[in-house]
């Protein structure tokens, strides 16, 4: 299991919906294999959606977040105006630094 963030942004002058965190887990098929989705609203016109999705590889688990970001943009009327800015998996730099020896 992958965690990907995708980043979504909204027109100038566009908000994000009170209910958009029910539209996106309503817009989830099984076919896409995540098994949680996590939404994180950043601004009045910026959201982040945390995918945990079943994979193989990396890079199919961002290529299947991608997928899933452009159906939410392309079905979901009240994300039709917003582009997806990026995705991928977050980094952890603290959980690869190097640890004190004792």
């Amino acid at each position: 299991m992958y965690l990907v963030h995708a980043h979504l942004e909204l027109p100038p002058g566009a908000q994000l919906p009170d209910d958009v965190r029910a539209l996106v887990r309503s817009a989830i098929v099984p076919g896409d294999r995540v098994e949680h989705v996590a939404v994180h609203p950043r601004s009045p016109y910026r959201l982040t959606l945390g995918f945990y999705l079943l994979a193989a590889v990396l890079e199919e688990a961002e290529e299947r977040a991608v997928r899933v970001c452009e159906r939410l943009l392309r079905d979901v009327p009240h994300l039709g105006g917003a582009r997806l800015t990026g995705a991928g998996v977050p980094l952890m730099p603290l959980a690869f630094a190097p640890q004190p020896v004792d």
